[in-house]
């Protein structure tokens, strides 16, 4: 009564829970992410990137997360 009746809310769901719910762009993300990580990898073994190697291995941890998270996501 008077504005104090109980509203059912929608759980809050980020854009990124939103954009990957179809499938095909999930799977889009995790290649994208795979690849990128491939490329720094052999970046960092060949030693092309050997002045920026602190900020290599920081975005491959963090397309580590991003896998992680699209991965529970999902689930």
């Amino acid at each position: 009564m008077f504005g104090l009746e109980k509203k059912k809310n929608k759980p809050f769901e980020f854009d990124l829970e939103k954009e990957l719910k179809s499938s095909k762009r999930k799977k889009e993300v995790l290649t994208i992410c795979e690849e990128r990580t491939k490329q720094l990898k052999e970046a960092l073994r060949e030693g092309k990137a050997s002045e920026n190697f602190d900020q290599c291995g920081i975005i491959m941890q963090g397309y580590a997360a991003l896998e992680k998270v699209v991965k529970k996501a999902s689930t």
